[in-house]
């Protein structure tokens, strides 16, 4: 059956020289694999550049639902992607889309998180202003889609954060997954960030750095996954 769906590129690999291999988070079906046939030439080069990553894009497919891998008919771009040719956005959107596919697990369509991500990502094209803390808010506001959310009603001053159980504690627990007193609250700190003011949270590389590191903590203990590959470039890439 011919249908269209909107998507979310996460990640593309060649298959051979004239076919890709698209994974995509849709609006319809959830996560899916594609195998798109492009060819070869201009219009080839024109097909890749529409499937860079977190494009939003609109792919018709024949459907199967037994299939591993649906067939893609044609692709068409649902938002204006600027992402690419800016060196931060472009390096983020890389991070994002490798972290996306390591956390997104269940196929089921999951409407709500389908709107946040298109609606984070389209600001996210069109911001300049505090778009190095792009990221780190996107990551904090994600995970309460994945179920664990950090409860900040619980912080308070000089409180230790509790990493395993996601809630701000006054006596240090007696497990190693924590956050001593000075860094739980560098990291309640980046619940007050939303996407329309993150120009005012001002971090240096490092400290930068290490909120990343401390949110890639977080989500591993409760995901359990690999190494990300695309961190490093990012750690290196603000100022």
């Amino acid at each position: 059956m011919i249908e269209k769906s909107n998507a979310v590129i996460l990640h593309v690999t060649k298959h051979n020289d004239t076919t890709l291999i698209v994974n995509a988070y849709t609006e319809k079906y959830g996560r899916v694999a594609y195998l798109f046939v492009i060819g070869s030439g201009k219009a080839s080069r024109m097909k890749r550049m529409l499937l860079s990553p977190l494009s939003i894009v609109t792919i018709e497919c024949d459907y199967r639902a037994k299939e591993g891998l649906q067939k893609i008919r044609n692709v068409e771009a649902l938002v204006l992607q600027q992402l690419q040719f800016d060196a931060v956005k472009g390096s983020v959107a890389l991070f994002l889309s490798e972290f996306l596919m390591r956390v997104i697990r269940e196929p089921e369509p999951y409407p709500t998180f389908f709107k946040f991500l298109t609606d984070a990502i389209s600001l996210y094209n069109l911001m300049e202003e505090g778009k190095a803390n792009f990221h780190l808010c996107f990551l904090f506001n994600l995970s309460s889609f994945l179920g664990f959310y950090p409860d900040t009603g619980s912080f308070q001053k000089g409180a230790y954060f509790d990493m395993l159980n996601g809630e701000f504690v006054t006596s240090r627990p007696t497990h190693n997954h924590i956050l001593m007193p000075g860094d739980a609250e560098k990291f309640m700190l980046l619940s007050r960030m939303n996407f329309s003011n993150l120009q005012l949270f001002k971090f240096s590389r490092d400290e930068r750095r290490e909120a990343l590191e401390r949110m890639v903590e977080y989500y591993r203990i409760h995901q359990g996954f690999s190494e990300l590959k695309s961190t490093e470039v990012l750690k290196l890439l603000f100022d």
